[in-house]
């Protein structure tokens, strides 16, 4: 017994002393750690080669991942702590419109002498507690896609937890490690963009539907999210969701018809009220087909796509080669999406469905834009359409 009690002691005492050494290297490394941009009144060569790739991949696999997509052409903003700025659109419109609002923010944008792609660039200074955000807006009449810098989105993101962790606790925590989760690599960030370029997409394409399903999201707070027995329903939908994206093609309609018959079910008997039955639905076809265009680019550049001279000397790129490892931590994702409260789940069962939909129906985008036409709508036909087959 005195053996067994002096290998315990041993044991504990080796862990509280790797815990130690753990904690004393996450803070030496936090010490050299920026908490702001290195240049916020200048878009760096590194971010304007990211918005180049991002450019030049949209337009020649853009198409592939949606029919028309690639072919619109998008502006960005991109935008810091300090400054935002503005790729693609000659001669803009003072600041932008946040939608669906239709509110005006913003002032003049100042050329900022550089050309990103063979397109200009324009900055502002942003006022205090105002950004674009990361979503779509107008400028003027053109719809544009927006979100932070890579380097803004990293520091931003240990900046918040920083400032939520307590004292001691956020000087050693290991802010890279988890904010690599978010975004490892500038391939991540370029399929980020792509995502809001979509929304810009579904805007300019769609707008009155873009704008129901923005302002959906204020029923946020009438959805019964600590619920337990609609978690454990959620969950159990969402497990099915992520293998029918690991499951071979031809197994598709079946796990459509499984998915549609649980969600019934789960709504049945939760007995969920219309509106938040149309909150779900308008979500999933929001950002549920932006993760699909987001993870459609990564895909579509990892077979065989030839990406632009731009981005050569960015370490940080990785030539679009992690896709499978996104695709498959993505999946990995889906079951803990069942206890988090907000529509980050929606992404996904979104996401999902689009998938099914490519594998059952291919020419499904065609009508995805159609009024009240929702993602489980098409699902619904395709999957009857497969079995009259």
């Amino acid at each position: 017994m005195r053996t067994i009690a002096r290998i315990l002691a041993g044991v504990i005492t080796a862990l509280v002393l790797l815990i130690t050494i753990a904690a004393v290297v996450s803070g030496l490394i936090n010490l050299g750690r920026p908490t702001a941009s290195e240049t916020p009144d200048v878009l760096s060569p590194a971010e304007q080669a990211r918005l180049a790739e991002f450019f030049h991949a949209h337009e020649t696999v853009g198409d592939a991942v949606w029919p028309g997509w690639g072919a619109a052409d998008i502006p960005v903003i991109a935008y810091n702590e300090a400054n935002a700025f503005l790729v693609g659109l000659p001669d803009p419109d003072d600041g932008w419109i946040k939608v669906p609002q239709d509110e005006p923010r913003g002032g003049p944008w100042l050329p900022a002498g550089d050309l990103v792609d063979g397109r200009p660039l324009f900055r502002q200074p942003l006022a205090e507690g105002e950004t674009p955000q990361a979503f779509t807006v107008r400028v003027g009449d053109r719809w544009v896609a927006s979100l932070t810098t890579m380097e803004w989105l990293q520091i931003g993101l240990a900046n918040q937890m920083r400032g939520d962790l307590p004292p001691v606790v956020n000087l050693v925590f290991p802010y890279g490690l988890m904010t690599s989760q978010l975004v490892n690599s500038s391939d991540h960030y370029i399929s980020l963009v792509a995502h809001e370029a979509f929304h810009a997409y579904q805007g300019s394409t769609a707008p009155e539907r873009l704008a129901a399903a923005e302002r959906a999201a204020a029923r946020e707070n009438a959805y019964p999210w600590d619920d337990a027995a609609l978690e454990a329903a959620w969950e159990a939908e969402l497990d099915l969701l992520a293998a029918a994206v690991a499951a071979p093609p031809e197994e598709a309609t079946a796990y459509a018809r499984d998915f549609l018959r649980l969600r019934a079910e789960r709504r049945e008997a939760e007995g969920l009220a219309p509106m938040l039955v149309e909150y779900e639905r308008q979500r999933e076809w929001l950002e549920g087909l932006a993760r699909y265009a987001e993870l459609g680019l990564w895909r579509e550049a990892a077979a065989g796509y030839q990406p632009s001279s731009a981005i050569s000397d960015d370490r940080e790129f990785d030539g679009y080669d992690g896709y499978e490892k996104r695709l498959q931590r993505e999946i990995g994702q889906f079951g803990r999406m069942a206890d988090d409260a907000g529509d980050g789940r929606f992404y996904y069962s979104g996401y999902a469905q689009a998938v099914l939909l490519d594998r059952i129906d291919p020419g499904w985008k065609a009508r995805a834009f159609a009024p009240d036409m929702f993602l489980e709508d098409l699902l619904r036909e395709a999957t009857s359409l497969a079995m009259k087959e």
